[in-house]
């Protein structure tokens, strides 16, 4: 069955392939599920307790360890299918709007929080960051797009 990936599937065989002995630095199935649980998780926790930081007006501190948390999240998925393969399949065609705008929001997010100090500004583009690595998370998941297009649809047509 294919899953996740280059076109927007791989086939399972390419996601936590054992038998690559630079897959991931050799570590086994179970050791790599547990490294992007762990790093998910981490990500996702420096991304919220980054708002610590916008309680006390330290705006470019909210955004470094905003934009950290998210950049950590998305590295999680290279202990599934390795680095290499994360940067193929992150400029994949059907991911590659996501890919630009997630990065180009980092860019944007730490420039704004460094140089503007725009804190409703920065805001936003931390929202547009996450939306982007979440659309772009979604890709992965078989109908993910379709299941997230389905609910805002409903919402949006209540």
């Amino acid at each position: 069955m294919a899953i996740w990936g280059m076109s927007s599937v791989v086939n399972d065989d390419d996601v936590m392939d054992d038998s690559n002995p630079l897959s991931c630095f050799t570590l086994n199935r179970t050791q790599r599920l547990y490294g992007f649980g762990i790093c998910f998780i981490l990500g996702f926790v420096i991304s919220i307790l980054s708002t610590l930081a916008l309680a006390t007006a330290q705006l470019a501190l909210f955004a470094v360890f905003f934009t950290l948390g998210n950049i950590i999240s998305l590295l999680s998925t290279t202990f599934l299918i390795g680095p290499g393969k994360q940067i193929k399949t992150m400029f994949a065609p059907v991911r590659m709007v996501a890919s630009i705008v997630f990065l180009a929001m980092i860019v944007a997010t730490l420039i704004v929080a460094f140089t503007i100090q725009a804190t409703l500004l920065c805001l936003i583009l931390c929202i547009i960051q996450f939306l982007a690595l979440f659309w772009y998370s979604a890709s992965y998941i078989p109908y993910g797009r379709a299941a997230i297009k389905k609910v805002v649809g409903s919402c949006i047509d209540v």
